[in-house]
């Protein structure tokens, strides 16, 4: 193993035990969370609506929901991560460090993204033993899952550079991240909203996530999957190479 990789695991290994450390309110929380929509939605919402283009309507909802737990928790992660170290000036020593900013980036990037994908996968393990879920299309899946999560591991990195204060992690979460997962069809299809809120709804860009997502459980999209698949990988190589130039340059991050 080389200097390079073993520098490169210990950050990562940093950024994992992080969140392990209070597993209680980083794992335990969320899945709380999730199985409180599906038990509310389900009973409520799916008394009323029964079946969503040929599926019970918690069906429907489940796949949008794994989605959103693993979006928010890697962005969540990798935003106040970065911001409590910069607070510490703890990453003044690792920007001095051997490690280059291709590997600093990379453990960021990573914590929140197995953060998302440990939150994501037991939601998926406890919604199947609440309901039957299928997996239609596993090769569309699997890439899309990863695509999502990290692109959302990117953009906590992003906030929590540009960030100078926990308020302004606190209101891109709240004011612009929530509103955009919620109004993107988690809960419902926009084929049943009338214009122009179908027509809004088709502008949010994590509506053709959730539509990924769903396709690869349910084998039913409202969006060109391929078309989708080739933006949203566009859209992280284009944030994770600002994210790295970021890096490169020690912006907000340097004393």
């Amino acid at each position: 193993m080389t200097e390079g990789q073993i520098r490169f695991l210990a950050l990562l290994s940093r950024e994992t035990s992080r969140f392990w450390k209070i597993k209680r309110q980083t794992l335990g929380a969320p899945l709380l969370e999730t199985f409180l929509y599906i038990s509310v939605f389900g009973a409520a919402l799916g008394s009323r609506i029964n079946t969503l283009h040929g599926f019970d309507y918690v069906v429907f909802v489940v796949p949008g929901l794994i989605m959103m737990a693993w979006a928010i928790n890697a962005f969540s992660n990798n935003s106040s991560s970065i911001l409590q170290q910069k607070f510490q000036r703890a990453i003044d020593d690792q920007l001095s460090s051997p490690a280059s900013p291709l590997e600093l980036l990379l453990a960021f990037s990573l914590g929140g993204f197995v953060r998302g994908l440990i939150i994501s996968t037991l939601t998926f393990l406890c919604s199947s033993l609440l309901i039957d879920l299928p997996i239609e299309h596993p090769l569309v899946l699997i890439p899309a899952l990863f695509l999502v999560g990290f692109f959302f591991s990117q953009l906590g990195v992003l906030v929590g550079v540009r960030a100078v204060q926990f308020d302004d992690v606190s209101f891109a979460q709240t004011f612009i991240l929530t509103p955009l997962i919620f109004l993107g069809g988690v809960f419902y299809s926009s084929s049943l909203l009338p214009e122009p809120y179908q027509t809004l709804t088709h502008l949010n860009p994590v509506y053709y996530m959730i539509n990924l997502v769903r396709y690869g459980f349910l084998g039913y999209t409202e969006a060109d999957v391929a078309l989708s698949l080739g933006i949203l990988t566009l859209a992280v190589g284009l944030l994770f190479a600002l994210n790295l130039r970021l890096f490169k340059t020690g912006y907000r991050l340097r004393a």
